[in-house]
């Protein structure tokens, strides 16, 4: 009789059918969107990490000034936060080809020129202007990919294990796309110069965006794809001025939260990858958090449905909170790259999650606008947190950024106990 020890006939059983579900799971959500989409909104999503760790390499290069660069890349997340949630309205409202379309050629083009400012050395203003424009016209193809992919499995039919598969896989596409994107930009800045990086993501934004905007799955986001919206104009505006519950406003806190954890940890890795005299191996300290959440992140696929929601968003926030903790004794390079490694287990579950819950708990007529504000949350809490953040190292050492990552997920985690946001649909 087998018993559930690892190792033992059961135990690899578990192991077995567990991997052949997750291979099943996500087979199904390929098989959603094609082999292409997937491509398509990756290379999409791809330049907006590169430029917002590229502006920043970008303007400290070409004018020797830190502040400079800093105030760049402030007015370039401040732009995304405020007008994020602008684009994923207009998406629920007009349908995704049009409005990422238009916002991806934008972006192209104002990126551009942040590109020709930096390199002519006009004052700081001017580059925080063209810094904010290239963070307002950002397509947001990472969240519209959601909505479109959950539009997607409900016309479908899918299950709700797929469903949460299709978050997971987008999250996973997140986390690749912000280990790789800052890694092409420390690749420019030592073999040539940050402007080829940035140069390149204005043209992958324009190419990839508009094809994804183009991609024949954008019907399904299109109003008109609707067809009783068609036939009750009346009702479909009454759809689109859906109120939002109260009760997102806790997840996009979360998002929020997590950001800030992010940039804490951001800012204490820079510190002490340059105590150590290795400011070059911080890079590589990110990559290998995000390779582990990326990891994580498509393993979410294997917990059973029984696993509800609120239990994964407690135990994530948990985990994050406990993971978070070493950092504040770490003091070495190996010590380091192990403790930020295994923390990155926490991450992309806790997005999956909370990406999951909103999912459920907003009017599916302003999905891509609830998407969108979500994303926002998370980058604004991360830009405050490296603002913050980064002078608290200055000042006091790594230890009191990563005190401030542990204080923002503890608090993460007091949120997941005390909220409880309710589904907007009956669930099967």
């Amino acid at each position: 009789m087998g018993t559930s020890r690892t190792g033992s006939p059961s135990g690899a059983a578990t192991g077995v059918t567990g991997r052949r579900r997750t291979r099943d799971t996500y087979r199904r959500v390929i098989g959603l969107t094609g082999p292409l989409l997937p491509c398509v909104s990756f290379l999409g999503r791809l330049p907006t990490a590169t430029v917002q760790f590229g502006s920043v390499l970008l303007v400290a290069r070409a004018s020797g000034s830190l502040s400079a660069a800093g105030l760049t890349g402030g007015a370039l997340a401040l732009g995304q936060v405020a007008c994020g949630p602008l684009v994923g309205r207009l998406a629920d409202r007009h349908g995704q080809r049009a409005v990422v379309l238009a916002f991806s050629l934008a972006n192209a083009l104002a990126v551009a020129a942040l590109v020709l400012g930096a390199l002519t050395g006009p004052p700081a203003a001017v580059l925080a202007l063209l810094g904010a424009t290239a963070g307002a016209t950002v397509p947001l193809v990472g969240p519209l990919a959601r909505t479109r992919l959950v539009a997607l499995a409900h016309r479908s039919g899918a299950c709700e294990d797929t469903v949460g598969a299709a978050l997971s896989f987008e999250s996973t596409l997140d986390e690749m796309s912000f280990v790789l994107g800052p890694a092409l930009v420390g690749v420019a800045a030592v073999l040539a110069h940050p402007a080829y990086a940035l140069a390149g993501a204005a043209l992958l934004v324009a190419v990839c965006g508009s094809a994804f905007a183009l991609h024949p799955t954008a019907r399904v986001t299109a109003p008109a794809a609707d067809a009783p919206a068609c036939r009750h104009p009346d009702r479909a505006r009454t759809a689109a001025a859906a109120p939002m519950p109260r009760s997102v406003h806790a997840l996009r806190a979360a998002l929020a939260l997590q950001g800030a954890m992010f940039g804490a940890c951001q800012a204490g890795i820079t510190a002490l990858t340059a105590r150590l005299g290795q400011e070059d191996q911080a890079g590589l300290v990110y990559a290998a958090m995000g390779v582990m959440s990326a990891v994580a992140g498509l393993a979410m696929a294997a917990v059973p449905a029984r696993f509800g929601l609120r239990t994964r968003w407690r135990t994530a926030t948990g985990a994050a909170f406990v993971l978070s903790l070493p950092l504040l004794g770490t003091d070495g390079m190996a010590g380091l790259y192990a403790v930020v490694t295994v923390l990155g287990v926490a991450y992309a579950p806790h997005l999956v999650t909370v990406f999951g819950l909103t999912e459920r708990a907003v009017p599916p007529s302003r999905l891509s606008e609830a998407m969108a504000f979500a994303t926002s949350s998370l980058v604004g809490g991360q830009a405050l947190a490296i603002a913050l953040t980064g002078r608290l190292a200055d000042s006091y050492g790594p230890p009191a950024a990563f005190a401030a990552a542990s204080t923002a997920a503890a608090l993460a985690c007091a949120l997941s106990l005390t909220s409880r946001p309710e589904p907007h649909r009956r669930l099967p």
